[in-house]
């Protein structure tokens, strides 16, 4: 399962390339400024795609946005402080009767300020990085459907809550960010054939064991974070199915990758699972299907590239 991704989050190639327009009512949605809930989970390459936005819509979104960064601001400005006391009082307490509580109250300030600190560092940053791009589950991106038969691109939560499900499904069922093929038909069925989208994506990251590969000692039982990029580079439309959900906290827009057997280059690592590119001359009968010729989705499916991947361990 595709665990991990670096989606194409470049509006302006999004739209001439692909001939999508962008839903800037969803986006402006998802971005809409309320103190008294938690900011949603973008990436920052997504956020950044609107600077230099030329219509109001899209100044109003930018607007939005730095509203958010100026709350988390102000929050890691408090949780720095915190944890910078917290280590004052550890480092005392270490210095006149060493204890595993002041060690262990040590640890957890310096972990906390740091993950603090490089957060407000990446809102403050302005040049690009490739982990801009990241996403994990819980993270939105920019998903490509089919409008009366036109592509549009709305942000997407990367783990799908279909509309029967109670939101507790989330934490009950961590793993619906990805959609098995052999399920697509059982747990899926209210979304295959009739809710598909895709996600332009650079690369991938999976979980392997650590001792299949090369040079890895045979008794080493961990495993590891790869990355794998197709050669010669280029982006891929993986096929996802989406949702949109109503109930009492809220509306959620929502969708999850196809996954299949993994081609041979993420196979040799280790791996049993893969997401699913499709053939650009696929892409409006992917987004348009027909619930009642289901193996016509299926074709697509089968009727893949053959792509070679590298691999590297991610940073």
């Amino acid at each position: 399962m595709c665990y991990s991704a670096q989606i194409r989050a470049d509006y302006a190639k999004l739209v001439r390339h692909y001939g999508a327009t962008m839903s800037l009512e969803e986006f402006s949605r998802l971005y809409t400024f309320d103190p008294t809930k938690k900011r949603p989970k973008t990436p920052k390459a997504m956020d950044d795609g609107f600077r230099g936005a030329r219509t109001d819509q899209g100044r109003e979104i930018v607007a939005m946005i730095q509203q958010w960064h100026a709350t988390e601001h102000a929050e890691l400005e408090t949780e720095l402080r915190r944890q910078h006391e917290r280590r004052r009082t550890a480092q005392a307490a270490l210095a006149s009767t060493p204890t595993q509580k002041a060690r262990n109250e040590l640890r957890i300030a310096g972990n906390r300020i740091e993950r603090a600190q490089s957060r407000l560092d990446d809102l403050q940053r302005s040049q690009h990085l490739p982990r801009d791009n990241r996403i994990f589950p819980g993270t939105y991106a920019p998903v490509i459907v089919s409008e009366q038969g036109r592509r549009v691109i709305k942000p997407m939560r990367y783990q799908c809550r279909l509309p029967d499900k109670p939101a507790r499904n989330d934490a009950l069922y961590p793993g619906t960010y990805n959609a098995r093929r052999d399920s697509l038909e059982g747990y899926w069925r209210g979304a295959f054939g009739h809710r598909h989208g895709v996600v332009v994506v650079q690369s991938f990251y999976e979980h392997v064991p650590r001792k299949g590969l090369p040079l890895a000692a045979a008794d080493d039982e961990r495993d590891v974070v790869l990355e794998f990029q197709p050669r010669p580079q280029r982006d891929l439309l993986i096929a996802c199915l989406w949702a949109e959900w109503e109930g009492p906290e809220g509306r959620l827009l929502s969708f999850a990758a196809v996954t299949d057997e993994p081609p041979r280059d993420v196979a040799v690592t280790g791996h049993d699972r893969g997401i699913v590119p499709i053939r650009d001359v696929h892409l409006d009968a992917w987004l348009n299907p027909d619930p009642s010729d289901l193996a016509a989705q299926y074709r697509i499916l089968d009727d893949r590239e053959d792509i070679q991947y590298v691999w590297s361990e991610a940073a």
